[in-house]
């Protein structure tokens, strides 16, 4: 039986990673399940480094959703390890094997042994675009401003301020 939210999704193991482990959410509101490595041999991604790592695992999803592989934030935080094309996208109709590839941004080399934790998989669903071309957008406060014009700071008023003329911010 399934939660209201839920949705089945069919999943296949491959043949090198028939032992390991399915995708499994760490806790009961994880919006992602986490993904383990299928590498025969331990890896060494050295300061720098980047490789595509397998899952052992296909899935296929049903129509309208596509799944999104993520990185984990304690890789990141720990050892620099993120998923360089973040988020990963992965199609309804794609039916290969789900790989990760990972960087490492870090200063040393890290490991990457199989049945480690990898990346995350969030299912979500797609929506689909019909356009509407015009000659000109309706216009809006912010209008053409770009990159960094929001600021990163509240004001008194709760609007973000505009920190683009500033030489450096704290975050």
């Amino acid at each position: 039986m399934t939660a209201p939210n839920e949705i089945t999704v069919v999943i296949q193991r491959l043949p090198h990673a028939l032992d390991g482990e399915l995708p499994e959410y760490a806790t009961v509101e994880s919006a992602g399940l986490d993904l383990p490595a299928a590498n025969d041999q331990s890896l060494t991604l050295a300061r720098g480094q980047r490789a595509r790592i397998p899952t052992g695992l296909a899935i296929a999803l049903p129509p309208g959703y596509e799944a999104q592989v993520r990185p984990r934030s304690g890789l990141a935080l720990k050892h620099g390890v993120t998923v360089l094309n973040s988020p990963g996208t992965i199609d309804a109709d794609y039916r290969g094997e789900i790989g990760v590839i990972l960087v490492n941004l870090g200063e040393d080399p890290v490991i990457i042994k199989r049945g480690m934790r990898i990346a995350q998989l969030v299912i979500a669903p797609i929506t689909r675009v019909a356009w509407n071309e015009r000659a000109e957008l309706p216009d809006t406060k912010r209008s053409t401003r770009g990159f960094g014009s929001t600021g990163t700071s509240q004001t008194a008023r709760g609007l973000p301020e505009n920190n683009a003329d500033k030489p450096s911010v704290a975050i």
